[in-house]
């Protein structure tokens, strides 16, 4: 278990407290393009250097995940990305066999979610295997991980009200007003604030007021993520991580707590 350190922050902000915080990274990729140079003892590492405790991991192909967890199977909490093959983020609902494919490795490992996948777009073609894939999660008591817009998270409630949902990047493109309404309406709705950090943190020092608002608003559904989907990201990784802390300290102590790690505690039943 990693210690909180007491710090002297007052109600408002937890200021430097904010520099010592444990993360739990809810949006990590392992990818085939990163297996060689950065082999699961650096990716180790490099969460050792950013005060991240654990992380919810998913690969292009379910390998990479597979590995990181094999590795430090007290530090990764794997779901399964359906990415695999031919099958990508624009094709992969088209793919031949696929649901079967997810139930095969569901079966075969402790996955705790069905994702990360991209839902470009509401696609009626699309609905027979979304209402499958809702169905399998719900039996499983798992969580759907989706990059979308707004309608296609529509769409999966529409399809099973129950689904436990990680909404990625926070809706990506959608402005806070948007997730907040979202938040509201399903109260099964999380997020990873994946490449939300520019939103978050507006152009000043401050954060942008509507982000405030659905942050404190919805404190308990919300977790902090760095989205490695390139090589790109893990030399950054150091950065990412940093700049989710310099946000995180500008709320209260029990707001950046949750964010940054006991959400995930709770949603995933790990002990940071």
């Amino acid at each position: 278990m990693v210690s909180v350190p007491a710090a002297a922050d007052d109600a408002k902000h937890i200021g430097k407290g904010a520099e010592v915080l444990p993360l739990f990274d809810a949006h990590i990729h392992y990818k085939q393009p990163a297996w060689g140079p950065f082999p699961p003892k650096t990716v180790l590492e490099l969460m050792d250097r950013s005060g991240v405790a654990m992380a919810l991991v998913s690969s292009t192909p379910d390998e990479g995940t597979i590995r990181l967890w094999q590795y430090a199977p007290n530090r990764i909490v794997p779901e399964l990305r359906p990415y695999h093959g031919d099958a990508g983020s624009s094709n992969w609902t088209k793919a031949e066999g696929m649901f079967d494919y997810i139930k095969k490795r569901l079966a075969a490992y402790p996955h705790t979610g069905i994702g990360e996948f991209h839902l470009h777009r509401v696609d009626p073609d699309d609905e027979p295997l979304l209402r499958q894939i809702a169905q399998l999660a719900k039996s499983k008591d798992v969580f759907i991980h989706v990059h979308s817009g707004k309608a296609p998270v529509d769409q999966l409630f529409s399809l099973e009200p129950a689904l436990k949902i990680i909404w990625a990047h926070a809706g990506m493109s959608e402005p806070a007003e948007v997730v907040e309404k979202m938040m509201a309406r399903y109260r099964n709705l999380y997020a990873d604030t994946s490449y939300r950090e520019g939103d978050i943190l507006g152009s000043g020092e401050e954060i942008d007021p509507a982000w405030r608002r659905v942050l404190e608003r919805f404190s308990d559904r919300f977790m902090v993520g760095s989205d490695t989907w390139v090589n790109g990201q893990w030399d950054s990784y150091a950065e990412i991580m940093d700049t989710n802390r310099q946000w995180l300290s500008q709320f209260s102590r029990p707001i950046a707590e949750a964010i940054a790690f006991r959400n995930a505690e709770r949603l995933f039943g790990r002990k940071v």
